[in-house]
């Protein structure tokens, strides 16, 4: 229970935090804030484990999964800064090349809190923007079984890229790839460390204020 009441706090001090950071900051007197939302497909690549002593490979394998996002950020024209809340789901495939039955329903999710930056590659006239996007944050990783689950609050970081295309003044659709990781992973405190790596494919909708 203490530790979950931690997670908590450390979630809410992460987001409060860097709430206050992007809307008191002299960036948001030159730069207009946008609310976005945004879904798509989760390819989690297989994971090894590690105990310290022995590695083995493709311990887990997943089915693809989807993912939703939603963020607040500000936009000062070739930059923005946003602060993003995500979740990711996947059921798993197989471990250790044995394939899983499907009624048990075993699956991995990932909830995430980051701190995305993105550089817009913009021209002058042109309603397509191309653009380059990093994050960091953490991510709370959770096994399921579909009676007990295991999980762990570790480190996350993104690297990306899409194009935006603008549909009205205030609204752009958004495309994009991201490479979503975390640190390694021990659930339920085991001793044994997971690799969780996903390439993810995103279409969303950002709007301006």
């Amino acid at each position: 229970m203490q530790i979950d009441q931690l997670r908590k706090k450390s979630f809410s001090f992460f987001i409060g935090t860097l709430l206050v950071f992007l809307f008191s900051s002299p960036l948001a007197h030159a730069a207009a804030p946008y609310a976005s939302l945004s879904a798509g497909l989760g390819f989690l690549t297989n994971s090894s484990a590690d105990d310290g002593v022995v590695k083995v490979e493709d311990v887990w394998g997943f089915n693809t999964g989807y993912l939703v996002n939603g963020a607040v950020g500000l936009d000062g024209d070739m930059y923005r800064v946003e602060a993003a809340i995500g979740y990711q789901s996947n059921s798993i495939d197989t471990l250790l090349g044995i394939e899983i039955p499907g009624d048990w329903n075993w699956r991995v999710s990932i909830l995430s809190f980051m701190a995305n930056g993105y550089l817009d590659i913009e021209s002058e006239g042109s309603t397509v923007t191309p653009y380059l996007t990093a994050g960091a944050g953490i991510a709370n990783v959770s096994f399921n079984d579909g009676i007990t689950s295991d999980d762990d609050t570790v480190f996350a970081y993104q690297l990306g890229a899409g194009i935006g295309f603008e549909v009205s003044e205030d609204t752009t659709v958004d495309v994009g790839y991201r490479y979503f990781a975390t640190s390694d992973v021990d659930p339920g405190g085991y001793g044994v460390d997971y690799s969780m790596a996903s390439h993810n494919a995103v279409v969303g909708v950002r709007f301006a204020f």
